[in-house]
């Protein structure tokens, strides 16, 4: 049987639905599928999420249509070929909401600070791009670099300056959310003990890897971070490339952010120890790359054994994951 049922008609989606219990569905990732999953889960419905990228045999078929999809996916699902992807709850996407919102926001930030220091740069003034954002540096702007801009240039660095201030309140309203959301989780004040670790990634990595059993080694999360470079094997012959584009920007990104912040605070972990010794040798851009690969082993193993950066490792025998980790079964991690 075969029908198409409007979005704006969910009660008839599942009456159509209805006679065909017990049922397993199938739904690409895409922007609706969150309200398919909260209507048909509680329904007792099982919902499997496809990850459209991996759906290579849909993207390579020679007909595309919704119905040839749809044949194909119940093929996939019956012969267990679904790649799936792990649906997060309505309490989790909101949480993640919130998060995304505040990287928005600062990024927006970061680039209007980016524009005004393409004015200075054209007057040849130079102020690094951290104090640029401070109250101080406005009395700089206005008595060394106001006289040098042009009628032109000093709009833009007015504008850009006045959306800065007015973004400014809304961001740290954001991070007072963030701050209590991450006190109250269940996960997010065990990964705030490591160095360089805040609220605001802590309470990431816990949204983006709970439950960590979805990754049974290390590995595994270092690879769905996109940490684990691209290796390609032929004729007895191996080579290690470059980091896939193609995987969770998100913990990505909190992992390779955190690692300057956490050398500076634990200068002798082994993560910074790893850190200088790559960037003397190949330099910062992959010593940094690295070092996040090492932590994120570091944070399966938190995860796994629900023990502290500090804390040593409780009582039970999960050495897989500690030798993934590079960590002595009763060594601490700092």
């Amino acid at each position: 049987m075969e029908t198409t049922v409007p979005t704006r008609e969910p009660d008839r989606l599942l009456a159509v639905l209805a006679p065909f219990r017990p049922l397993e569905v199938v739904v690409e990732t895409c922007p609706f599928w969150p309200w398919l999953y909260d209507l048909l889960v509680p329904a007792g419905i099982g919902f499997h999420l496809a990850h459209a990228k991996a759906l290579r045999a849909i993207a390579t078929a020679p007909q595309k249509s919704d119905a040839v999809d749809a044949r194909l996916l119940a093929r996939m699902l019956l012969s267990g070929l679904i790649p799936e992807a792990y649906p997060r709850s309505a309490d989790q996407r909101e949480l993640l909401r919130l998060l995304r919102h505040r990287t928005a926001l600062v990024r927006f930030r970061t680039r209007l600070a980016g524009r005004i220091h393409s004015q200075l740069h054209q007057q040849r003034l130079s102020l690094p791009r951290e104090k640029l954002l401070r109250r101080a540096t406005r009395a700089w702007l206005e008595a060394t670099a106001w006289p040098r801009l042009t009628v032109e240039q000093r709009a833009i660095v007015t504008t850009h300056v006045e959306l800065i201030d007015h973004l400014t309140p809304l961001i740290r309203a954001l991070e007072r959310r963030i701050a209590a959301a991450a006190a109250g989780d269940a996960t997010a004040p065990l990964l705030a003990t490591i160095p360089g670790i805040g609220p605001y990634r802590s309470l990431l990595l816990a949204a983006e890897l709970v439950p960590i059993s979805r990754f049974p080694r290390a590995e595994h999360l270092v690879s769905y971070a996109g940490l684990a470079p691209v290796t390609r094997s032929s004729g007895g012959h191996t080579h290690h490339g470059s980091i896939p584009p193609a995987a969770n920007r998100w913990v990505r990104g909190a992992l390779v952010s955190a690692i300057p912040s956490h050398v500076r605070y634990a200068p002798t972990s082994p993560v910074t120890v790893a850190y200088e010794q790559l960037k003397a040798r190949l330099g910062w851009r992959v010593a940094r790359v690295a070092a996040a690969r090492k932590l994120a082993r570091v944070v399966y193993v938190m995860l796994t054994r629900r023990t502290p950066w500090h804390g040593v490792p409780a009582a039970g025998d999960v050495r897989d994951e500690v030798q993934n980790s590079h960590v002595a079964p009763t060594t601490s991690f700092c």
